[in-house]
């Protein structure tokens, strides 16, 4: 396995400075706020070189199993793109279709093939940014399949709940703890943010939507209506965006405090 230096790694985890070279990981159709994360980073191109965006695996009510999910996600980033006129020949690749697991099998995908290319072709002193906000099998694949891509990224990733937090059953750690295990012990730098006690207060409602984003277009208008089917009563009502917080922590990290801290041990009771 591949080893960074200690000076290595803590300059790798400095926020990036100029035009970030990045990739998207994003289970897209999971809930609502993949597409903010999605076009927020579309939309900043002065700041960040978005040069590919994976489609990654989820399971819950509204897939049959993690693989359909994975569809799921590409055919809805697909939309994305067509609202913002975006071409998604070399720039949308379908994930796994299974989660790496208790048993941290790499799993073949062209997006896991076209991480460890670009990985490859990134170096300790110009690291690639992964933008992970999702399930990390993905991510963890092209780690298992090519260690050596470690002291070429920095993964910041929206997955667990804040490291105090009394456990760390969220959504994106839990279906594939296996896969987050070998994110944490695979000596990659990492940037989390965690979301309960941390990313958990980004959140918005439907008149602050209704005024600064729908307006805007067509993709306005989409993202609008994602938020509101979200919910049936909208009286009072806000709802997470959790997964901006990676993406504006690459526009401006002066947006949110960060830490240097040990990379979390996860054992199998998450």
């Amino acid at each position: 396995m591949t080893q960074i230096g200690y000076a290595d790694r803590i300059r790798m985890l400095e926020p990036p400075k100029g035009r970030v070279r990045c990739v998207l990981d994003t289970d897209t159709y999971n809930e609502i706020d993949d597409q903010f994360a999605v076009v927020q980073m579309l939309l900043s191109a002065d700041r960040l070189d978005l040069q590919a965006i994976y489609a990654a695996p989820f399971h819950n009510a509204r897939s049959e199993n993690p693989g359909h999910g994975m569809e799921l996600s590409y055919d809805e980033i697909l939309r994305l793109l067509t609202r913002m006129d975006v071409e998604p020949e070399g720039l949308v690749f379908q994930g796994v279709r299974s989660y790496v697991g208790p048993e941290k099998v790499g799993r073949d995908a062209p997006a896991v093939e076209d991480l460890i290319g670009r990985a490859r072709a990134s170096s300790t002193a110009d690291p690639l940014y992964v933008v992970a906000i999702a399930a990390i099998s993905n991510v963890a694949s092209a780690i298992l399949k090519a260690p050596d891509i470690i002291d070429r990224i920095v993964v910041v990733w929206l997955g667990g709940d804040a490291l105090e937090w009394p456990d760390t059953r969220e959504f994106n750690l839990c279906q594939d703890v296996g896969g987050a295990q070998v994110l944490f012990d695979s000596g990659v730098p990492v940037v989390l943010l965690p979301c309960l006690g941390v990313v958990s207060h980004l959140l918005s409602s439907v008149p602050e939507i209704e005024r600064h984003v729908e307006p805007h277009g067509e993709i306005g208008k989409f993202l609008a209506q994602r938020y509101k089917e979200h919910s049936d009563d909208h009286v009072g009502w806000s709802k997470e965006i959790w997964d901006m917080a990676p993406v504006a922590w690459l526009l401006n990290p002066d947006w949110c405090e960060s830490v240097i801290t040990s990379t979390p041990v996860l054992t199998d009771q998450v």
